[in-house]
């Protein structure tokens, strides 16, 4: 048997390691604080809670420089092709965390001028539930996705999510099916 039969040898097996360690411990997120979550994301990020043990030191304001967005708010109508322009202007990996219940699911607005739920606009791979969600439930959030990129399951999951609408289909900034991990409420 040769080793080009296997399908991961001692070296590439390895090194697939080192690289989902390497993105999990320099995950830069975008903030895109909308609303009042936006303030428990800053708290996260404060001396108190210390986002820069997970390798997260500075929000980034340039969608250029960071592979996660944290939506924290509700999002709406005009606000949408805006989110999905900075979402598509992040480089490949990125992933989307969902904070709050406005920008999961519409929260109260129950309106016009609000999404309800930011999987409509931009794929989401963790939802943090609460109005607003403490630090403690966005770092479990954060760790929770930082799980997901360990065993690279969100990768797998995007590999068979159905490709995106085209233009002439529906708007351009909504995707078919969302695809999304839960995440409970930290104990």
């Amino acid at each position: 048997m040769a080793l080009e039969d296997l399908q991961h040898n001692f070296l590439t097996g390895r090194l697939e390691d080192v690289v989902r360690w390497a993105r999990r411990a320099s995950v830069w997120p975008a903030s895109f604080g909308l609303a009042c979550c936006a303030i428990e994301m800053m708290a996260a990020g404060a001396a108190d809670y210390d986002l820069a043990r997970f390798g997260m030191e500075v929000f980034r304001n340039s969608p250029r420089q960071s592979d996660l967005m944290i939506v924290a708010g509700r999002v709406s109508q005009k606000m949408a092709p805006v989110l999905r322009q900075v979402y598509d202007q992040m480089m490949e990996p990125k992933w989307v965390l969902s904070m709050g219940v406005c920008a999961s699911t519409g929260g109260l607005f129950n309106n016009y001028a609000i999404v309800q739920g930011v999987d409509q606009v931009v794929p989401v791979d963790v939802y943090a539930p609460g109005c607003p969600p403490s630090p403690e439930t966005l770092m479990h959030a954060i760790l929770t996705l930082h799980e997901e990129i360990r065993t690279g399951e969100i990768l797998k999951r995007r590999a068979v999510a159905p490709a995106p609408p085209s233009p002439l289909e529906a708007s351009p900034w909504t995707p078919n099916v969302p695809v999304a991990v839960r995440l409970g409420t930290p104990r």
